[in-house]
């Protein structure tokens, strides 16, 4: 990214966006003279020693979220409005660098799966411009498959931020409700929006995600990271997968290549488990067939009579229909979500993750003209519980056509995304994560050793390996299991640098993780060669005086492995 100007990365986007030929994608489009001065300016920033986490990524924005400059429409001309400023999450990201390219088309008012239901036309699949190319964010996930933009953003209530992903090749995310703020999104089921991020690869995806998500005071929605919230899968990871009859949807085709995926999977390390979602397939169906779809009928109804003749006749009808529940069922129908939510508390002792498939098959636009209420349906089979239930979840290619989806509780966004990377073989960054307290280890508690499971049992996430400043001694002790102790004795001849493992622990299991601790064990500040000073372990000076000296080695490994040589 560095390597690249802002300015030759906007020049590039505006010579793929001629060369695709994809004009169904966008609504519409920045004027490339002010897209390159904006580019210039930033460019002009990062000399000047701006710091711009996203300095000349090029983005798409789904357009139903506020971009200032642009019209929203929300896929409805006779709602077309001119917002005065950025919705919250697109200020994150120009305040980060990025660059917005245009506005996407989508599913009117953001109301399907497909990507068909739009008066700007039907967005074709990236690869196969008979199949439909899933929605609601269709424009956004066709244009970065397309390798238009570095990334889009857009918004999920039943799956659109993962459908679209899965039809097009590429990773969506879905983080936890509230994480990233929706003020500036035109509401479809407020209870339920989540605003999404499309990229080719992982460590894009997360790069945007650590510039948005903030708590917005202004946003009723708005929430923290869960003090307890995972930052990786503890030990092997273990994910679930549904039971064959629950496969039952999906066409021949993508049940053999999510079978192979489910193998993969296998082969990289994890533990397989399988598990019914059955109630959660229940869950589902209350987003469109329950009471709940009043959410949209009181969110964007009052829009359909502005210009009806470009208002999709099955928007109109799913809409409308909001109207007939009474209050009664609506409150039935929120405490049987409110149950399940209860009852998965069971299947997260269970597993680390689901892998799903994110849709059950990939039909043709002529498909869904023909049936498109019944085929929309059929597409959210594995979707449409997620955001009911208060869940996270992350899109990324499976074996070659299915796309799969990575789901777990809400706040466990971070785990998945480590998850994810093991499965696709990318990078995961460190950037998107809850607040963290960091702790140096230097012996049993290290990856691999026999005390680590006590970090990851907790969510902890290592960040790397560190050294001490040259001011400690380390000694063998004589416990079970073995382990060093490290003594902090000053600069004085016969000190060294110990080589040693940062863990990021998340604050609300900090002390769990420290009422294990035992004699003759202590936690205190230890500076680090990069000067920094953090908690870490160290040994009661007591315990040291019939203990052996190891400080030669240098590291607790290192020793062992002399120990076994010898």
């Amino acid at each position: 990214m560095t390597d690249i100007t802002a300015r030759e990365r906007a020049l590039a986007a505006l010579q793929r966006l001629a060369e695709v030929e994809r004009p169904e994608v966008w609504i519409s489009l920045a004027e490339p003279s002010e897209l390159i001065a904006q580019a210039e300016d930033i460019d002009r920033r990062t000399a000047a020693g701006d710091d711009l986490p996203l300095a000349g990524t090029v983005i798409a924005v789904k357009d139903n979220i506020d971009v200032a400059g642009f019209d929203t429409t929300a896929g409805s001309p006779g709602s077309r409005y001119r917002p005065e400023r950025d919705a919250e999450a697109v200020r994150l990201l120009r305040a980060a660098g990025a660059l917005v390219l245009g506005k996407t088309n989508m599913d009117q008012f953001a109301t399907g799966l497909v990507g068909t239901r739009s008066p700007y036309g039907a967005v074709r699949a990236a690869r196969d411009p008979e199949l439909v190319s899933g929605g609601s964010s269709a424009g956004s996930a066709v244009a970065v498959a397309l390798g238009i933009v570095d990334a889009a953003l857009g918004t999920d209530t039943a799956g659109s931020g993962r459908v679209p992903a899965a039809f097009n090749g590429i990773v969506g995310v879905k983080p936890t409700l509230g994480l990233v703020s929706t003020r500036g999104v035109v509401p479809a089921a407020p209870s339920y929006d989540a605003v999404t991020v499309f990229a080719r690869e992982l460590p894009m995806a997360q790069r945007c995600l650590a510039a948005m998500i903030a708590v917005d005071e202004l946003d009723p929605g708005s929430r923290a990271w869960s003090p307890t919230a995972p930052l990786a899968a503890a030990g092997t990871p273990v994910i679930g997968i549904p039971t064959e009859s629950e496969l039952g949807p999906m066409t021949a085709a993508w049940r053999a290549t999510y079978r192979a995926t489910v193998e993969y999977a296998r082969l990289q390390g994890f533990d397989v488990v399988e598990v019914s979602i059955a109630s959660l397939l229940e869950a589902a169906r209350l987003l469109y067939e329950g009471a709940l779809v009043a959410e949209r009928t009181a969110a964007f109804g009052h829009l359909l009579d502005l210009e009806p003749d470009t208002v999709d006749a099955t928007v109109a009808g799913i809409v409308r229909s909001g109207s007939a529940p009474s209050a009664v069922q609506l409150v039935q129908d929120q405490q049987r979500l409110r149950a399940e939510r209860s009852h998965l508390r069971a299947l997260w002792r269970r597993v680390d993750a689901l892998l799903l498939p994110t849709a059950p098959g990939h039909p043709t636009i002529d498909e869904v003209r023909a049936q498109p209420v019944a085929r929309n349906a059929w597409v959210g089979t594995y979707t449409n519980f997620v955001n009911l239930l208060d869940l996270s979840a992350i899109a990324i290619p499976g074996v070659d056509p299915v796309g799969v989806t990575l789901i777990g509780p809400a706040h466990a966004d971070r785990a998945l995304l480590d998850l994810a990377a093991r499965v696709l073989g990318q990078p995961s960054s460190t950037e998107w994560m809850p607040e963290a307290t960091p702790i140096a280890v230097f012996g049993a508690h290290m990856t691999g050793e026999s005390l680590n499971g006590q970090l990851t049992a907790r969510g902890a996430r290592l960040r790397g390996a560190v050294s001490t400043a040259p001011e400690y001694r380390l000694f063998a002790l004589e416990t079970t299991p073995p382990k060093p102790g490290l003594l902090h004795v000053g600069e004085v001849p016969g000190t060294t640098s110990v080589t040693g493992e940062e863990w990021l622990i998340p604050p609300g299991r900090l002390a769990e993780f420290l009422s294990d601790l035992v004699a003759p064990m202590t936690i205190g500040r230890v500076t680090l060669a990069d000067g920094r000073r953090i908690l870490g372990f160290l040994c009661e000076p007591a315990a040291l005086d019939d203990a052996t000296d190891i400080t030669v080695h240098g590291d607790w490994r290192r020793f062992q492995a002399t120990e076994v040589l010898t």
